[in-house]
């Protein structure tokens, strides 16, 4: 990253103990709480509409326009769930956020909820991630103290408590119903959808649920401006974006990019190139579920719809880096293994599908594989894909078709020409 590029959800990653409430004051924390609760709450959901704020869990969605889904008129409790499951393979900055500056998350909790009417905040953590619970409580603790959280929060006469859960340790609970079943004490299976969460989430209640990552953007929005947020990134996707680099490269790390940055620069310019100078044999862009791109397609924005132009998705911005030494058989391995692990098991697609790409899969790596496997793999992927409640079965479905049919000489050459073809 250049010196002139703008920071923002990891502003603080470098300043000492950013994480304590006054070393977090004196770089600024909650001074866009201070203006949010002096405006109207329609208006910050204007603005935060404008800014062309979209998720950045994985989905994309327009944070905004989520925000307006919520009825006005209920008796019902309203609710916000912040999902922090981060469980996506390659994908590591939701972590960085709650362990470097958990008040810059918070700031955002509390003016999205004030912008909705929403009394109780929920944040759904990643079982694992035990020592940034820590830090997000002891947060929570002090800004609770402070005035910033609890009962009439600066004056205002808005009230709001923000509690942390622990995950369960499931992928599928990184999707927003298989999460609001986790937090509602149930087996995380996503519902079917509609009615959708702003409807019916938590407790049958209206709630929004939002990533770690797309909350700490909405304290810059009010502080600077909806233009100001927008004009940082493309069109439709306003902003920056945490880029996770992983795999083979100099420098793996979280960058922070404005979104649109060309795939290459992010490989080659802020995480080093590939290291020991081999040559790229390919990336996958968005956390593993993210269809693989060869060395002639990265010179694409790191945007959801250029990236859905090519046929894969920005997603969580995981960025694996796979060099020329690198098996295309043990990596199919590895991915279909963790989907069929943790497919939760509620679609027959799904559960039967995954389960039969790790198979197919796992005798091809071990030398079994079979004249027939590559199409059957594909027709599985038909099957699968689009025929799930959740996308986990797409998660597996997409990737793996990527893989066969662009590296397609790679897994034949891994399969003795003697075997008949069998199912």
């Amino acid at each position: 990253m250049t010196e002139n590029q703008v920071k923002i959800s990891s502003r603080n990653f470098e300043v000492p103990e950013a994480y304590r409430l006054k070393v977090a004051l004196e770089q600024g924390a909650y001074q866009g709480l201070q203006k949010a609760i002096t405006m109207a709450p329609d208006d910050i959901t204007a603005e935060v509409r404008k800014s062309k704020l979209r998720g950045h869990g994985g989905a994309g969605f327009p944070a905004g326009v989520k925000w307006g889904f919520v009825p006005k008129d209920t008796d019902k409790p309203k609710y916000l769930c912040v999902n922090g499951d981060e469980s996506e393979p390659g994908t590591c900055k939701d972590r960085l956020i709650l362990e470097k500056d958990p008040h810059l998350l918070l700031e955002g909790i509390a003016i999205t909820c004030f912008a909705i009417g929403i009394h109780t905040a929920y944040v759904y953590i990643r079982g694992e991630y035990h020592y940034p619970t820590k830090i997000l409580n002891q947060a929570i603790r002090e800004a609770r103290e402070a005035g910033y959280l609890g009962k009439n929060i600066l004056g205002s006469g808005f009230d709001l408590e923000v509690y942390t859960h622990p995950g369960a340790g499931m992928y599928i609970c990184g999707e927003e119903t298989g999460l609001i079943e986790s937090l509602e004490g149930k087996k995380g299976w996503p519902r079917i959808k509609p009615p959708f969460p702003a409807l019916i989430g938590v407790f049958d209640c209206p709630t929004v649920v939002n990533n770690i990552e797309t909350l700490s953007y909405v304290p810059s929005i009010i502080m600077n401006g909806a233009e100001w947020f927008q004009g940082l990134g493309t069109p439709n996707s306003g902003g920056t974006m945490l880029f996770s680099v992983s795999g083979h490269v100099n420098k793996p790390g979280v960058y922070e990019l404005p979104v649109g940055t060309p795939l290459r620069k992010v490989i080659y310019e802020a995480a080093g190139g590939v290291r020991g100078g081999k040559e790229l044999k390919g990336v996958i862009p968005g956390g593993s579920s993210a269809p693989i791109l060869k060395p002639e397609e990265i010179d694409v924005p790191m945007d959801f719809d250029s990236m859905m132009g090519i046929g894969t998705m920005l997603g969580s911005a995981g960025i694996i880096v796979l060099d020329q030494d690198t098996k295309m058989v043990d990596v199919l391995f590895w991915m279909t293994r963790f989907y069929s692990h943790e497919s939760c098991g509620q679609c027959t697609p799904c559960r039967e599908g995954t389960a039969w790409l790790f198979k197919i899969a796992s005798r091809i790596r071990e030398g079994r594989g079979r004249v027939g496997d590559l199409d059957l793999m594909l027709e599985l992927c038909r099957f699968i894909e689009g025929r799930t409640v959740c996308p986990l079965g797409a998660a597996a479905a997409m990737p793996t078709r990527a893989m066969v049919k662009k590296f397609r000489g790679e897994f034949e050459a891994a399969i003795p020409k003697s075997k008949a073809t069998a199912a």
